[in-house]
């Protein structure tokens, strides 16, 4: 048996992809084209297919690595022969003159940009051992169906390549217009001859997509693996939306609701997410970042889209049901709040009790609740409460009030200068949690809490490190305007480093106000109220003004949130300390 190494092939010149996920471990057997690993750039999510069939030997990356053309993949054992020089000629990038009448199938692989090779006659032949049809094959082209009167929708996703055997509802394509995100199935199942389309073009009803030759052997496919042999690790096959995993364990998945989870295997040996059970899943790249972003493992998803694909609200919907850990089960995921040992939530007819009234959720109430639920679950939260001597700060700004009508300056705009110069001195508490990485940032955008009908919202003061006290009192006025009338953009509430919330107009003492990721810390800050404060001889009347600093404990320490607490009562009481 002859070695042979698995190598990245070109990647339509990007470099340094970082895997996302391996799909196979020593001791699988693979068969020709299998997906090894999978890489996520800032443009797609791509897979990498095995050059040569065999038995896993070794493996050399791993999850988090970062790859580019070349990269040896894995070592497999193979009985072909013809294998090393199959692998070797494989690392290049594969150009039109490489095979211009009939391409050599060990070359031609699975390229991220759907290539295809030019014949003599300048007529696109397809690139892919499968492409070209038998003599007597169906040959039907798919084209876009009706998208509701959209033209020139963008292409954001690809799903086939020339080669891939495929079921009638299979996603082909995934548009994105202004409105929405859809994605169009297949009208017919049979083998991919021809590609005619990449990301970044855009479509219209009746543009063809792609060709399939329909035969008797694609109506039932089998899977491009080696031939049985007795007992061995599980294999691994080409991902396409029917092909069956000889070896699946039908006990490998919890439940979660009435609906099986993905990764249970139906009768068939395909998971409901529509990839082989213990496999990779079906979901597009935005979809995947969205699951990492809530800590949702996608395996454990159960795909409602077409053929299984996931969708976003199959990710919220897991989430909602894994925090409220309905049906008695525990929920799987831990990312998601799983492993706390809760019980279900109570299902209680309130009316039997007396008349009751039901009133739907805001949407502000619908989009933060998630959220917060994530953030409280996932964030080990501490708040270190302290008191500030804001007297002369209070006769500073109400003196400011009388002598200009620009603007109505509160103390929140006060809070927003102090603690920017607090987060220079502890710039910890301006960073983020990035895996095992934390990231310190140089800027300071400061989000503070607006009170409104449907709910809080919390737009951002940017750059408040290079702006006035009165500018900065014009801006929150600005910004809590919109906020009431709805009108508040996305670009006005994102990129906070620093969130304070004041609720110094309605009253209360001290309070644990919730993180807000991916932050580290808020400020909490309640009515100031003259108390009467011992200076050594005597007790004078001060004003103070209770403060409250949430903080995730995995990057603050306690020492460190004493530290900043006492230096912003510092600061507030002789902002003069802002000039150091």
């Amino acid at each position: 048996m002859a070695r042979v190494d698995l190598v990245v092939p070109d990647l339509g010149g990007f470099t340094d992809i970082p895997v996302i996920s391996v799909l196979v471990k020593p001791g699988d057997v693979i068969g020709k084209d299998a997906p090894l690993i999978e890489l996520e750039s800032d443009k797609a999510t791509m897979e990498v297919p095995a050059t040569a069939a065999g038995t896993i030997a070794e493996l050399t990356v791993k999850v988090g690595d970062k790859v580019s053309q070349g990269t040896v993949i894995a070592r497999v054992e193979s009985a072909d022969t013809a294998a090393p020089t199959t692998a070797a000629t494989t690392s290049s990038s594969i150009t039109p003159s490489a095979a211009p009448n009939a391409p050599d199938p060990s070359v031609i692989l699975s390229q991220p940009a759907l290539s295809r090779v030019e014949g003599k006659d300048g007529a696109a032949t397809p690139a892919g051992p499968t492409a070209s049809a038998n003599a007597g094959d169906e040959v039907i082209s798919l084209t876009v169906p009706d998208i509701g009167g959209f033209t020139d929708v963008a292409i954001v996703s690809v799903f086939v390549k020339a080669g891939d055997t495929i079921a009638a509802n299979a996603p082909l394509i995934e548009l994105e217009s202004d409105k929405a995100t859809m994605e169009v199935p297949a009208t017919s199942g049979g083998v991919i001859r021809d590609v005619r389309i990449a990301v970044g073009d855009k479509v219209s009803q009746g543009t063809i997509i792609a060709t399939v030759a329909r035969t008797a052997v694609a109506s039932t496919p089998t899977p491009s693996v080696l031939p049985p042999v007795p007992p061995q690790p599980t294999t691994l096959q080409s991902l396409t939306p029917t092909v069956q995993s000889p070896n699946t364990d039908p006990t490998s998945a919890p439940v979660v609701s009435a609906h099986p989870p993905a990764g249970t295997p139906s009768a068939n040996g395909v998971s409901r997410n529509g990839s082989a059970a213990h496999g990779p899943v079906h979901g597009s790249p935005a979809i995947r970042r969205f699951a990492r972003e809530l800590g949702v493992e996608l395996t454990r998803v159960a795909g409602s889209g077409p053929n299984g694909r996931i969708t976003r609200d199959d990710v919220q919907n897991f989430v909602k049901r894994s925090l409220a850990v309905t049906g008695g089960g525990t929920a799987p995921s831990a990312g998601a709040g799983a492993g706390l040992g809760l019980l279900p939530w109570p299902k209680v007819d309130f009316a039997k009790y007396g008349p009751i009234e039901r009133i739907a959720l805001t949407r502000i109430q619908k989009l933060s609740g998630p959220n917060l639920a994530r953030n409280w679950v996932m964030i080990p939260h501490v708040t270190q409460n302290e008191d500030a001597d804001v007297t002369e700060l209070e006769a500073f700004r109400k003196q400011i009030n009388a002598e200009q009508k620009d603007a109505k300056v509160t103390m929140l705009a006060f809070l927003i200068k102090a603690s920017v110069a607090a987060l220079k001195q502890f710039p910890n508490f301006n960073s983020s949690l990035d895996g095992d990485e934390l990231v310190r940032k140089n800027y300071w955008h400061i989000g503070f809490a607006a009170d409104t009908p449907g709910g809080l919202v919390v737009p951002v003061i940017r750059d408040a490190d290079k702006k006035g006290l009165l500018e900065i009192a014009r801006e929150m006025g600005a910004l809590a305007a919109k906020a009431r009338d709805g009108k508040l953009g996305m670009a006005d509430m994102t990129g906070a480093t620093f969130t304070i919330s004041s609720l110094g107009g309605i009253g209360g003492t001290y309070f644990t106000p919730i993180i807000n990721a991916p932050e580290v810390a808020i400020l909490g800050a309640c009515r100031s109220a003259i108390k009467p404060v011992w200076d050594g001889t005597a007790f004078v009347p001060r004003t103070i003004l209770p403060l409250s600093l949430s903080y995730d404990h995995r990057v603050i320490d306690g020492a460190s949130a004493a530290r900043f607490a006492t230096y912003l009562a510092g600061v507030l009481a002789d902002m003069r300390r802002t000039l150091l």
